[in-house]
C-alpha cells in the first residue's frame, strides 16, 4: 500500500492512499485519472502517444503550407507583378492565426467547463474539412476563407497544453509538454516535406499523377489531403484519450464531507482556483510570461513566413531560386535535427540552466544567426546546402526551446480548473501576433525587394534586421519590472 503514496514520502503512507480514494468520486472522469496516476507510478504511454499524434495534427496545417505558398498564390493570379507575390502570401498566412485568435479563449473556457476531449475531436474535423477545401481552392479569396475558417475552429492547442499537464503524474508533467514541443518538431519535418514534395504533383511525376486528373487541375490539394487523412486517424486516436476534467454531481459524492472532496481535484489553493477567469488578468507571473511568449512566436511565424519566400524568390533579389521541394528538404533535415536534439539534448539543458537564463542566451545568440542569411546567395552548392541546413535547424531549435520553456512557466502558474482558460488566452494573444506577423513580414518582403541597391540596409538585409528588433524587444522583455516569476508553483 505505501507504493501509493504519489508525489511525497514520509510516514503514514499506508493510510494516506485510503484516506485519498475516500475523496474520489467514481462517476466523474478526472477523479477517475487522478486515481490512475495514484496507482501507477510509470508514464501512460498510451495517452501520450496519443496525444503526440493529436498535437501534430495542430502543428502541421501550419507548417505544411510554406514551401508551395509561394507557387500557390502565383497560380491564383491575384498578384500582378512578381514582387507582389509576398504581399498576398502573407495574408494567406495571417487569415489562420486571425481565426484562431478570434476563438481560443472561447475554446478554452469551453473545455474547463465541458471537457477536453470534446474540443478536440471538434478541431480534428475542422482540420479534415476545411484543410481539404483549402487544397481544392481556385481562388484567391476562397484560399484566404477556408484558412480563416479552419483557424476559427482551431480550438486544439490551448486544451492540449493543460491536457497534457493532467494526464501525468506532477513529476512526468515536463515531460509532456516537451513532448507537445517535440511534435511541433515532427510538423517542422513532416509539413515542409509534405508541402515540398507533394505539391505540383502533375508536374513532378507524371508518371503516377495525369494532368487530367484532380490532381493535376488541383495542384496542391495532395499534401493538403494527407493532412486531412492523418487528422481522420487522431480523430481514432481519441478513443484512446481518457477525458481529465473533473465533472461533479452531488449525488456521485463518496465523502459527505464537500472539504475532503475538493483537495484533489484542484492542486492549487481554492483563493485562485475560485476567483475565476478574471483572475488570469492579475495573475502577473502569468501574464508576463505569456507577453514574452507572444513577442519571440511573433518572430518565430515571421521568420517561418521570411525563410520560405526568400529561399524561392529569385537571386536577382537577393534569394536562393530554390524550388519547393528544396525547401521542403532544408525544412525536414532541419526538423529531424531538431527532434534528436529535443530528445536528447535539451532534457539536458533544461536541468542544469535556470529557464530564464536560458531564453536570454537564445536570443542573444539569435541575433547573429539571423544577420548572417542575406549573405548565403554568395555561396553556392554544397557550402550553401550546409550553411542553411545548420542556420536552419539552429534557428528551429531555439524556437522550440524557448516556447517550450514558456508553456511549462505558464501551466505551472495556474491550477487546473483554469489550466485550458489560461493556455486559451495566451494562444488567443499568441495568435493575434502570429496573425500580424506573417502579414507585416510579407509586406516588408515585398517592400525589401524593391530596394536592393539603398545604401541603408538594402533588400533582405532589412528583413532579418526587423526579425533581430523583435529579438531584442523579447529580451528586454524577460527583466524587471517587465517579467516576475511565479513564486508559489514549482515543478
Amino acid at each position: 500500500m505505501g507504493d501509493y503514496a504519489g508525489g511525497g514520502g514520509g510516514g503514514g503512507a499506508a493510510a494516506e492512499p485510503l484516506l485519498k480514494r475516500a475523496r474520489y468520486r467514481p462517476n466523474c472522469p478526472g477523479c477517475r485519472v487522478d486515481r490512475r496516476k495514484e496507482e501507477r507510478e510509470g508514464l501512460p504511454v498510451t495517452e501520450l502517444c496519443c496525444m503526440w499524434l493529436v498535437t501534430i495534427c495542430s502543428s502541421l496545417p501550419i507548417q505544411y503550407v510554406f514551401p508551395f505558398l509561394y507557387f500557390m498564390i502565383r497560380d491564383l493570379n491575384i498578384a500582378k507583378e512578381e514582387e507582389d507575390i509576398g504581399f498576398y502570401a502573407g495574408f494567406v498566412g495571417a487569415s489562420y492565426m486571425l481565426g484562431r485568435a478570434l476563438t481560443s479563449v472561447m475554446w478554452g473556457v469551453v473545455a474547463d467547463k465541458y471537457g477536453r476531449k470534446p474540443v478536440l475531436v471538434t478541431t480534428l474535423f475542422s482540420v479534415i474539412i476545411f484543410n481539404t477545401l483549402f487544397g481544392l481552392s481556385s481562388s484567391y479569396w476562397m484560399a484566404l476563407t477556408t484558412r480563416g475558417l479552419l483557424g476559427l475552429l482551431s480550438g486544439m492547442l490551448g486544451p492540449m497544453k493543460a491536457y497534457a499537464s493532467e494526464v501525468c503524474r506532477k513529476e512526468h508533467s515536463h515531460l509532456a509538454l516537451s513532448l507537445m514541443s517535440s511534435s511541433r518538431g515532427i510538423g517542422l519535418i513532416v509539413g515542409p516535406a509534405i508541402g515540398g514534395y507533394l505539391a505540383q504533383p502533375a508536374d513532378k511525376y507524371p508518371g503516377i499523377f495525369s494532368v487530367n486528373s484532380i490532381f493535376g487541375r488541383f495542384l496542391y490539394f495532395l499534401p493538403c489531403l494527407c493532412i486531412s487523412l492523418l487528422a481522420i486517424a487522431a480523430v481514432i486516436a481519441c478513443f484512446w484519450l481518457p477525458e481529465t476534467l473533473h465533472k461533479h454531481t452531488e449525488d456521485t459524492m463518496l465523502n459527505s464531507s464537500t472539504e475532503a472532496v475538493e483537495e484533489p481535484c484542484s492542486d492549487l489553493n481554492a483563493e485562485q482556483s475560485g476567483s475565476g477567469c478574471l483572475s488570469l488578468f492579475t495573475n502577473w507571473p502569468l501574464m508576463s510570461t505569456i507577453t514574452v511568449y507572444c513577442i519571440f512566436s511573433l518572430q518565430d511565424m515571421a521568420y517561418a513566413e521570411v525563410f520560405s519566400l526568400w529561399a524561392v524568390s529569385d537571386r536577382k533579389y537577393g534569394g536562393l531560386s530554390f524550388s519547393s521541394q528544396d525547401v521542403g528538404s532544408v525544412l525536414s533535415i532541419s526538423g529531424l535535427l531538431l527532434l534528436i536534439y529535443q530528445i536528447l539534448i535539451y532534457p539536458l539543458v533544461a536541468n542544469s540552466i535556470d529557464p530564464i537564463t536560458l531564453v536570454r542566451a537564445i536570443a542573444l545568440l539569435t541575433i547573429p544567426l539571423l544577420s548572417s542569411y542575406p549573405f548565403m546567395p554568395a555561396l553556392s552548392g554544397s557550402i550553401l546546402q550546409l550553411a542553411l541546413n545548420c542556420a536552419s535547424f539552429l534557428k528551429n531549435s531555439f524556437s522550440v526551446t524557448t516556447m517550450t520553456v514558456f508553456n511549462i512557466l505558464m501551466n505551472d502558474a495556474v491550477s487546473q480548473d483554469l489550466r485550458a482558460s489560461a493556455n486559451g488566452l495566451s494562444v488567443t494573444l499568441m495568435s493575434i501576433f502570429k496573425t500580424i506577423a506573417p502579414a507585416v513580414a510579407g509586406v516588408i518582403f515585398s517592400w525589401a525587394q524593391r530596394r536592393q541597391t539603398a545604401p541603408f540596409l538594402p533588400g533582405d538585409h532589412l528583413v532579418f534586421f526587423m526579425l533581430n528588433v523583435f529579438t531584442v524587444i523579447g529580451l528586454m522583455l524577460t527583466f524587471r519590472p517587465f517579467y516576475a516569476r511565479n513564486g508559489t508553483s514549482n515543478h
